[in-house]
């Protein structure tokens, strides 16, 4: 896989721990961005690197609430480290949003694969997508509706991108909770994000309820 103009954000509190990595990572291609803390990680999103390589545990904050506010602004891939072995804080990990979690100690060759996973996932995932007079963009998390920019939340437009990937095609409540949320949630809170996502998307409209069975996006 050429990785040569792939760029990523280290995010490591332990110089040592950071220094090796990103030696590491260079020698396999990568350019290295760093950051020893989560202001410093967030100020470092600005230059927009292709994944994140996060520390559960920092100073200046939590990994898993940095892990939020970067998913607030950006769908970029996001790979955790961690010494936290149980289980609860690995689901919790890719809960918040991670897409894939990596216990220590690690050895160099999994870490740079597992990166690699995500990088292919992701770009399949941010391939433009379109229906009707809608354009979508993962990689910007941004949705066009004509030539006007609708203003979505980030669950709403993750509740479009499943919309028109399955456009014409009925989707129960249940697997759109699954795809969005990963988990069954209060039915209301469904009904807030569809809402809005009508709004947004204004007239004529697009999405549709089928009682009793689910959703469905078409002309």
């Amino acid at each position: 896989m050429e990785v040569v103009s792939v760029r990523v954000l280290l995010v490591e509190d332990d110089r040592g721990v950071r220094e090796a990595l990103k030696l590491g990572l260079e020698l396999e291609g990568y350019t290295v961005l760093e950051a020893s803390n989560g202001p410093e990680c967030l100020r470092k999103l600005e230059e927009g690197p292709d994944a994140v390589i996060l520390d559960v545990l920092m100073p200046g904050g939590d990994g898993f609430g940095v892990l939020r506010e970067i998913r607030r602004k950006s769908s970029v891939p996001v790979l955790m480290l961690t010494a936290l072995d149980e289980v609860e804080w690995r689901v919790k990990g890719l809960k918040e949003g991670a897409d894939d979690y990596l216990v220590k100690p690690y050895a160099l060759p999994e870490l740079v694969a597992r990166l690699e996973a995500v990088l292919r996932r992701t770009r399949r995932e941010d391939a433009i997508l379109s229906y009707a007079d809608l354009t979508l963009y993962p990689a910007k998390m941004e949705a066009r509706r004509a030539e006007r920019v609708l203003e979505l939340s980030p669950k709403a437009f993750s509740l479009l991108k499943c919309l028109v990937e399955h456009a014409e095609r009925i989707l129960p409540k249940e697997t759109l909770m699954q795809r969005v949320w990963g988990e069954e949630v209060e039915p209301n809170t469904l009904e807030v994000h569809l809402s809005a996502l009508r709004r947004a998307l204004g007239e004529p409209p697009l999405l549709h309820t089928l009682r009793g069975h689910g959703y469905i996006l078409r002309k």
